[in-house]
């Protein structure tokens, strides 16, 4: 199966999930001389409403390499979206926060590559911020309101700067674990309220790392069909937990790393089908790969996988 590395797309030609990706090109607006502009940093730096984003760069020993060639695009929070944030963790100052907590922070709102606003699609993207191994945590992009994991608005694009471009945001946006991936996405929604159900959101939130073959809201809503349900509600903590935890393996296992054969999952096997497409169980595809948090990776599923017996 291809290997999304800079920017995931749907495998098939679906628009399933309201899910959103990047497509870097340049511009013919874009033709300023490099020599006449300012850098990422040097921009930043000469604007007071950055104040906090640059002595947060500083203090995690990144201006350096902000400074570099690049190109780089950053989605850079306002000193306001910084006071939100540590008003929401409790804290006073950056003084609060250590160097090793805000580096992944930071790296999070950086992507490679210089993309305008007029290249923005419906997809996930690459950041800077590391995951498990060598992997790279995704970032959700809708395009189509400028909204980042599904909270994040961009207010102002396309600064230009020597070694890349600049968007602004009004939220800081911290990195997703594989139960924030799917609480960031409405299409998603179901999955969620079962998890909460089944008590599964604390572990999944955990160290992991985990592998989630995470199903739609359309798979679900097949499912209560089959059931003759209504909905999450008509289903118990008990019924729920053994389903969702057949949809998870332990390890953070990319596409690349799909094999035919049996997997196991938290609650028995699966039988993974590797071909022009993935399948799993015979029936349920994986219509969307390598969507990475900080504690897993999420594969997107079409149909639920019920284990043997249920």
């Amino acid at each position: 199966m291809k290997k999304f590395i800079r920017f995931f797309k749907p495998v098939t030609a679906i628009v399933l999930l309201g899910m959103f990706v990047f497509a870097s090109c340049e511009n013919e607006d874009d033709k300023a001389p490099v020599e006449e502009m300012k850098s990422i940093v040097e921009i930043a730096s000469s604007d007071n409403n950055f104040s906090i984003l640059v002595a947060a760069l500083t203090k995690a020993n990144l201006v350096s390499a902000l400074q570099g060639d690049g190109p780089f695009t950053v989605f850079a929070p306002t000193n306001e979206a910084f006071a939100d944030l540590l008003a929401d963790l409790g804290v006073s100052s950056l003084d609060d926060l250590s160097a090793e907590a805000l580096a992944p922070i930071l790296l999070y709102h950086v992507v490679s590559g210089k993309v305008l606003s007029t290249d923005l699609t419906n997809g996930y993207v690459n950041t800077l911020s590391p995951g498990p191994g060598q992997t790279a945590v995704s970032l959700q992009v809708n395009a189509d309101e400028v909204i980042l994991n599904g909270g994040s608005e961009v207010t102002s694009a396309d600064l230009l700067a020597s070694n890349g471009i600049i968007h602004v945001i009004d939220k800081v946006l911290l990195p997703p674990t594989v139960v924030n991936l799917a609480i960031n996405n409405p299409q998603f929604s179901i999955l969620v309220e079962a998890v909460v159900k089944a008590e599964l959101a604390e572990t999944l939130s955990g160290v992991g790392p985990f592998t989630v073959f995470a199903p739609t809201n359309a798979a679900f809503e097949e499912l209560f069909t089959t059931l003759g349900v209504s909905g999450i509600e008509d289903l118990t903590k008990e019924q729920l937990t053994p389903i969702l935890l057949y949809h998870v393996v332990s390890g953070n296992v990319l596409s690349t790393d799909l094999s035919s054969g049996n997997v196991a999952t938290l609650n028995g096997d699966i039988a993974v089908s590797v071909g022009a497409s993935v399948t799993l169980n015979g029936s349920s595809n994986v219509v969307l790969t390598d969507v990475q948090g900080t504690n897993g990776v999420v594969h997107v599923i079409d149909e639920v996988l019920l284990p043997s017996g249920k």
